[in-house]
């Protein structure tokens, strides 16, 4: 059986979607760039200083055949960009000069292009420390100003797809873990939001039905204290706003994976020991267990993976591998827009 993100590569193949990668001062997302066209996951989209693109490709013997550079300051689009810009932000004031000024972020021309419908989405992986180097917030923020919150969603968050190298976790091998990169301490209304908005993009991705567990300090009423109450609150939220999706909590991660255990301390429960879809009660949380789980059991993450938004958008981590960028790019590329 295929896995996950082997599943995903042949469907970007077949969709042969423009992918933005913003971090091109970075020689990462030139290999990158240079290996998506190799492979045919996406058409990269190198956004920065042309000149400098170029120079960097020769420095390091890679080839840019059929990868397009976009120029931030050169662009023959940049015109539209700006209206484009101004247009969407025109309730919080934008002039043209300052839409002018702000497209010379890598971040926000990529978001602009994807909104003037010329490229599908946008990754920024990676970063030169002597460069560009956007952190999360500087890179999530365009997302969030330009593309805005999908109809019916009140907050954005993230998500990661988890490899696991033994197919017997999960669903084949794979874990959604959510939000690992970008709610600090969600509340029970924005948690099951979380719960069902990534519940729906592991269907898109995978076709099959998501199970997702609440995860906790305690199992079914096993302990008592706000930060669980909190999770048993989202829990019977997230079961009203899909009452036809398998959701279930709260419960300890254990309980979640492993069916013995998932039998033992929550019987009866249709998640326990079963689910594919982990959603952590705050980033503390979630960002250590991903890591943990990457870090300890050979996991590939991918991710974080922005959800909720009209657009897509991927936020890879600074220590990224090439690699790690051809496949976020190929998830966004499998990324449906939504409205």
């Amino acid at each position: 059986m295929k896995t996950v993100l082997e599943t995903i590569r042949e469907q970007a193949k077949k969709l042969n979607r423009k992918i933005c990668l913003t971090e091109s001062d970075d020689i990462r997302n030139l290999k990158a760039a240079e290996k998506l066209v190799q492979l045919g996951y996406a058409r990269p989209v190198l956004v920065g200083c042309e000149e400098s693109i170029r120079k960097l490709a020769a420095e390091n013997g890679v080839r840019l055949d059929g990868v397009e550079i976009v120029d931030v300051l050169k662009s023959p689009n940049l015109d539209r960009y700006i209206a484009t810009a101004v247009e969407i932000r025109k309730n919080k004031g934008l002039t043209p000069e300052q839409a002018r000024e702000w497209l010379k972020d890598t971040c926000v021309f990529s978001a602009v292009m994807v909104c003037a419908g010329d490229a599908h989405g946008y990754a920024s992986c990676g970063g030169n420390p002597n460069g560009y180097a956007h952190n999360t917030a500087q890179k999530t923020k365009p997302a969030l100003q330009l593309f805005k919150t999908a109809k019916g969603n009140r907050i954005a968050s993230s998500f990661f797809v988890m490899q696991m190298p033994d197919p017997k976790w999960g669903y084949n091998g794979v874990f959604f873990y959510a939000d690992c990169g970008l709610n600090i301490n969600p509340n029970s209304d924005q948690l099951a939001e979380i719960a069902v908005t990534t519940a729906k993009r592991f269907k898109m991705y995978t076709g099959a039905e998501p199970v997702v567990a609440m995860i906790s300090c305690s199992t079914n009423g096993s302990a008592h204290d706000p930060i669980i109450e909190k999770v048993v609150e989202a829990t019977a939220k997230a079961k009203a706003l899909a009452p036809d999706m398998l959701i279930d909590g709260e419960m300890q991660f254990d309980a979640a994976v492993v069916p013995e255990i998932g039998q033992k301390k929550f019987a009866g429960s249709k998640v326990a020991g079963h689910a594919n879809v982990l959603v952590f009660p705050d980033l503390n949380c979630g960002n250590s267990i991903y890591k943990a789980t990457e870090r300890l059991a050979g996991a590939t993450a991918i991710g974080p993976i922005c959800n909720g938004l009209r657009r897509p958008f991927v936020d890879g981590s600074r220590g990224c591998s090439i690699d790690d960028i051809v496949d976020m790019a190929a998830v966004c590329a499998v990324t449906e827009w939504e409205e």
